[in-house]
């Protein structure tokens, strides 16, 4: 890569975005991770602010009338532009009176324009209305349940979200459907996630999240009160079909910062400052086809980590977690692998980690994600023996970590100030020795091999910093360099290590 230049469509004076340059390829090695620039997208408490007056032919909502948000939007035709005089905007007192826009409507906030949910009401915008457009609003303390978001609550399509503030609500911030366009926003401290992006039974094309401050999100700490739950952090993808995640700022979370979960498909992850979450900078899990680049990716996983570590437990946690996911060629995506490249990694309890459970495939009990199958496959009932022992069911029914090509990044490890010691700075490809359930057809070391040596995983021309190891095939073996660049291996081609010093 050369350089990388910020933007945010229709709106590239309205964010407040520094440059950043991530160095070609000569550069990779060259300066210390401390030096490079990182690109930000710094909004909360900088949103841009909304019109001082009311644009014309707009209607105007006046703070002092409970409800007049949600009358006024009943009493409007489609494609009427709303415009919040300055103040705090309350719903009724009953939990579920919100506000349900229409086809084409619009919500504008004039300068220190906020939509209160005290608590009481659950949702501030609901409804199946397509091309809503929500500007210089803040919305917050509405009471959503688990899994269940307070804008957009059910996921209308062609949405757009600029310029809000979306903080201190229960569930999900925004939920999202397909071509919905979510810039310049601040998604922060909400009680499960910033965005929760599904859709009830389908799938979300054409999602673009850019230039987003997204921080402190799962406040409500679902991972401890739903252990295995799978659902808190930044932001979370389900069957999304398309998506481009750049130039946002992610950090703080409680949980992951990214993380795309089941048969999502063709993602662009680019140019965005993810740090300090409290696990994985990027989950990319059950699903296919995507490019990870020129990305700022710095202390995040501490916290699991050190729960790993403190419990003997050698799994490589890593910033960039890759989960029975894979370029698939038969899944039509603006490319065909997991190219990961041009990417800073830095102080990170591990790198990257690519990993595939044996015993989860279609139709396994051990598939967290209940009742779905592949993209390959979508019928669960054809994933049952004795087909699936036969090609092309037995390759088909499962998630493969497969063509992951892990190129000119730079790996950076201070362990002093990560505060770990051999638990931390590895890279993986790996997986467990199957075993379940009764009538798998993949059992013992078949996809431990596959993964490691048959699915074209490739590390090659990356940079690392610090004291790294690797971990090929099972946590049984932990490799040097020069072991791991050795045949059977031979990974990271090319690829260089130095000191601190």
């Amino acid at each position: 890569m050369t350089g990388v230049s910020w933007r945010i469509a229709g709106f590239a004076a309205l964010v407040l975005l520094v440059s950043a340059c991530s160095g070609s390829g000569d550069d990779i090695g060259v300066r210390d991770a401390a030096e490079t620039p990182a690109p930000t997208a710094t909004v909360c408490g900088k949103t841009v602010p909304g019109p001082a007056s009311a644009p014309s032919g707009a209607v105007t909502v006046d703070p002092a009338v409970s409800g007049g948000l949600a009358a006024k939007t009943r009493s409007s035709p489609p494609g009427t532009t709303f415009w919040l005089m300055p103040g705090t905007h309350r719903l009724s007192d009953e939990k579920y009176d919100q506000v349900t826009p229409k086809d084409g409507d619009t919500y504008l906030g004039a300068p220190g324009a906020v939509v209160d949910g005290r608590g009481v009401n659950k949702y501030a915008f609901s409804g199946h209305a397509s091309n809503v457009t929500i500007r210089f609003l803040t919305v917050r303390r509405f009471a959503a349940p688990h899994d269940e978001g307070v804008v957009n609550h059910d996921s209308g399509d062609g949405w757009i979200l600029e310029h809000d503030t979306i903080e201190a609500n229960s569930g999900a911030g925004i939920m999202a459907g397909a071509r919905q366009q979510v810039r310049g926003n601040c998604l922060r401290d909400n009680g499960q996630y910033g965005m929760n992006a599904f859709k009830d039974g389908n799938t979300i094309t054409n999602l673009v999240v850019e230039g987003n401050e997204i921080a402190g999100n799962n406040t409500d700490d679902w991972e401890t009160r739903e252990p295995g739950c799978g659902c808190s952090g930044g932001v979370k993808f389900w069957a999304v079909n398309g998506a481009d995640v750049r130039g946002n700022w992610v950090h703080g979370n409680h949980g992951p910062g990214l993380w795309a979960d089941t048969d999502d498909n063709d993602f662009l992850i680019e140019n965005n400052l993810i740090e300090e979450n409290e696990n994985a900078a990027i989950m990319y899990e059950i699903s296919y086809n995507a490019t990870i680049r020129g990305n700022t990716i710095r202390r995040n996983n501490w916290a699991e980590g050190r729960k790993f570590a403190a419990r003997g437990d050698s799994f490589p946690v890593a910033a960039i977690y890759i989960s029975e996911s894979g370029g698939e060629p038969r899944v039509p995506a603006r490319t065909d692998k997991i190219d990961i490249y041009g990417n800073t990694l830095q102080d990170n309890w591990s790198g990257i980690t690519l990993w595939e459970n044996a015993d989860r495939f279609c139709n396994s009990p051990a598939n967290t994600s209940t009742g779905t199958c592949t993209l390959l496959v979508p019928d669960p009932n054809r994933c049952t023996q004795p087909g699936i022992a036969t090609q092309p069911l037995n390759s088909d029914c499962r998630w493969k970590t497969q063509r992951a090509d892990i190129h000119d990044n730079r790996f950076s490890l201070d362990t002093t100030v990560v505060g770990c010691t051999t638990a931390c700075g590895r890279m993986a490809v790996l997986a467990n020795y199957g075993t379940y359930p009764d009538w798998s057809p993949y059992k013992g070391e078949a996809v431990r091999d596959a993964i490691t040596f048959g699915q074209g995983n490739t590390w090659h021309g990356n940079t690392y910093i610090g004291p790294w190891t690797f971990m090929p095939h099972g946590t049984d073996r932990v490799l040097t360099m020069t072991e791991w660049q050795a045949a059977p291996y031979r990974q990271d081609a090319g690829s260089t290590v130095r000191n601190h010093s």
